[in-house]
């Protein structure tokens, strides 16, 4: 009984031995900000804000407006005419500040399906490579702290040559 406990351990300590995994790093923002792609996005990513600022633009003018012809006429008016007509400045107040949130997720939601295919064209490399050169994890570098970082095992221009990303030239 003590011979197989025995072999069962030894079994299972040289299984875990022989799993050892390989993990790398990459610098994913960097990529993604080389790709040729990054500036249509960053265009269209403009356009649909500008659009959207204009739109704010109107709204805003409009409440000026209104508001500045309130003070202009405010001495002249009755109570029930002040007091209709800050219940409806407070409500096209509102209104401004929920268009602005929602246009603030909107622009976010916009750049988030923009770049869903950069990701995607970005994770196809990182996965031939990483099952190329038998990697069992790559972790990303960008926002994290790490205190060493072997650049043995960054993939980072392996993704880049894979995707046709040439590296800018440093300029000294």
């Amino acid at each position: 009984m003590k011979f197989k406990i025995t072999f069962l351990f030894i079994t299972l300590i040289s299984t875990i031995s022989v799993a050892q995994s390989k993990t790398g790093t990459i610098d994913s923002d960097y990529i993604i900000n080389l790709m040729p792609e990054a500036k249509v996005v960053i265009e269209r990513s403009q356009s649909y804000g500008s659009r959207l600022d204009s739109l704010f633009s109107i709204k805003m003018k409009d409440y000026q407006t209104r508001v500045a012809d309130f003070r202009e006429k405010e001495k002249e008016m009755g109570e029930l005419m002040k007091k209709t007509l800050i219940q409806e400045l407070t409500a096209l107040e509102q209104d401004i500040k929920k268009y602005q949130e929602n246009g603030n997720k909107l622009m976010q939601l916009k750049q988030d399906e923009l770049m869903r295919p950069l990701y995607k064209k970005l994770n196809t490399a990182i996965d031939e490579i990483a099952k190329a050169e038998g990697f069992t994890l790559i972790l990303t570098i960008a926002g994290n702290q790490y205190a060493y970082i072997d650049d043995n095992y960054d993939i980072t221009k392996k993704v880049m040559a894979k995707l046709g990303i040439k590296e800018p030239e440093v300029k000294e």
